[in-house]
């Protein structure tokens, strides 16, 4: 009896392992934090400064970067250079960067602009009630959604995003 014992929890464990290796497909990264699991991203439907309407669904089979921030957070100001490098870099490969401004008008974001040379869609939460339905643990924060529409990084505060890690576990998830 305990050696039948011993062999469900040898079989078991092996299933596990073979599990956790098909959800481990991708990477951890430093800087981003991996979200194991099936987390579908939330629905996304707003407008851009310039009155463009933006859903997330319509960029499923691409990968997307999603920065939620405002411009009178210091980290938020801080990381959108290197968020506008990377998008330099990024979108010949097709991926979307959209960052979300929590809670303020387009006068305040288009002012910020006038500061930072920033060409990727900037959209507006004005009542915060997109920001709202996603995990947002804080400012900024930034979600990596994957081809199939899931979360599958998450970054709270600020980071480079042109560093060579980030954008080579961004690029991998391109399929």
């Amino acid at each position: 009896m305990r050696a039948i014992a011993t062999s469900y929890k040898f079989i078991l464990g092996l299933l596990l392992s073979l599990i956790l290796v098909e959800a481990m497909a991708v990477e951890p990264v430093k800087g981003l934090t991996l979200l194991s699991g099936d987390h579908p991203a939330p629905k996304l439907e707003l407008t851009d400064i310039d009155g463009n309407q933006h859903r997330l669904s319509d960029y499923r089979g691409r990968v997307v970067i999603v920065n939620f921030w405002a411009t009178w957070c210091p980290p938020c100001r801080r990381e959108m250079p290197s968020m506008q490098r990377a998008w330099e870099q990024l979108r010949s490969d097709g991926i979307v960067m959209l960052a979300v401004d929590i809670g303020e008008d387009e006068d305040t974001i288009f002012a910020f602009t006038a500061n930072y040379d920033i060409d990727f869609p900037l959209l507006m939460d004005l009542e915060s009630s997109t920001t709202n339905d996603w995990p947002v643990l804080g400012l900024p924060s930034t979600f990596i959604v994957d081809t199939k529409g899931a979360l599958v990084y998450r970054a709270v505060g600020g980071r480079e995003w042109d560093s060579p890690e980030l954008l080579k576990a961004i690029r991998a998830l391109v399929k």
